[in-house]
């Protein structure tokens, strides 16, 4: 798994990595005072409902159709958008409960290793 500084995106402003990011929409909430909403329950209803949102663009698609989803511009700024929306919602999720989001990934991988181990064909699900 990568390390933090590792994770560093380039924006307008320079380099931004996750708790950058997480800082920002902590600032932008707090600078329209919606703290009072971001609690819990509301941060994992938007962040189900700007999943479902995901899903709805890819909803009557065939699989082939959903991996051309990205050729089309109109749809690919859509998903650009809804993941924005997914990332953002578990970011502001993970900071108020304090979860480290990349420690929390990086732990669900090595169990996950450790539960579904390679059978050697590279390809079984069993």
């Amino acid at each position: 798994m990568r390390e933090s500084q590792d994770d560093d995106v380039n924006d307008r402003n320079g380099p931004r990595n996750l708790a950058g990011l997480q800082s920002s929409l902590a600032d932008f909430a707090a600078e329209r005072d919606w703290g009072l909403y971001h609690n819990p329950k509301n941060l994992a209803a938007a962040l189900s409902v700007e999943a479902a949102e995901l899903l709805e663009i890819f909803q009557w698609l065939t699989p082939a159709e959903s991996l051309q989803v990205m050729s089309e511009e109109d749809a690919a700024a859509r998903v650009r958008d809804e993941v924005a929306d997914v990332l953002a919602y578990l970011l502001q999720f993970c900071e108020v409960l304090g979860v480290d989001a990349l420690a929390a990934l990086e732990a669900k991988i090595e169990r996950n290793e450790k539960r579904f181990p390679a059978p050697g064909n590279g390809h079984s699900m069993k």
